[in-house]
């Protein structure tokens, strides 16, 4: 073998392990890729806002996959998480569901029934009463003649909320010279006795205006003597 050919094996010798090299060096930064990366596993995406307290849908995410590792064990991996459940605070858009944003929704006791009534904007209730809330439900009621007072009543003490729904734009129609009038009203569910149902039904249709009480965490709901009615009068005779 003469120093040309000598030349050309070196060179062909050099020319695979510079390939060698390389190849090892891709294999090395796939595996590298892989260690950060790892399998993809679903996850699911906020598609629209969700306002807090409201019942989850499956419609309302949108499925993605992401590695992982990159996932935090709070991530729901699973819809069928979500049924029957609700959001505790408000979902925006984009957002990866957590299960730690989600709740079970508050079920019904032996002898229980939902009933739904919507109660005006303006008591306040709006971002202060969430379910599993115990509240007392206010009516007030016009005298029958005009000799009798007005009076306001608590109908039902202690009623448990179950569900608060979105604030919706209402149209009340006040009496013929005032027509309608617009005004926004939240959807409130609680979880009544078949005789306090009957209460806020009759007050929701015949009594000026219901209103809640928030009532504090872990406190009675019972009434002394004498709290479940007031009129004026009782205030001017003092």
């Amino acid at each position: 073998m003469n120093s040309r050919q000598r030349r050309g094996v070196i060179l062909l010798i050099v020319s695979v392990l510079c390939a060698l090299g390389a190849f090892a060096g891709v294999i090395s930064v796939i595996n590298d890729v892989n260690s950060k990366v790892g399998p993809e596993v679903p996850a699911y995406r906020v598609k629209t806002e969700v306002a807090p307290y409201t019942e989850l849908r499956p419609g309302q995410f949108e499925k993605v996959s992401m590695p992982r590792r990159w996932l935090s064990e709070s991530a729901v991996t699973n819809l069928s998480e979500v049924v029957g459940k609700i959001a505790v605070t408000r979902l925006k858009k984009g957002s990866l569901l957590q299960d730690d944003m989600i709740v079970d929704r508050p079920e019904l006791e032996s002898g229980e029934q939902e009933i739904a009534i919507m109660i005006d904007s303006a008591t306040g209730v709006a971002g202060k009463i969430t379910p599993g809330d115990r509240v007392n439900i206010f009516a007030t009621f016009a005298g029958r003649t005009e000799r009798d007072a007005d009076q306001s009543r608590v109908i039902v003490p202690g009623a448990r909320v179950i569900d608060v729904g979105r604030l919706t734009p209402i149209d009340r129609r006040s009496d013929d010279r005032r027509g309608s009038t617009l005004r926004e009203a939240v959807p409130i569910t609680f979880a009544l006795s078949t005789k306090d149902a009957q209460r806020v039904a009759h007050a929701e249709s015949f009594a000026e205006n219901v209103r809640l009480a928030l009532l504090a965490r872990g406190s009675g709901s019972a009434l002394r003597p004498g709290d479940s009615t007031y009129t004026l009068d009782e205030d001017k005779n003092r």
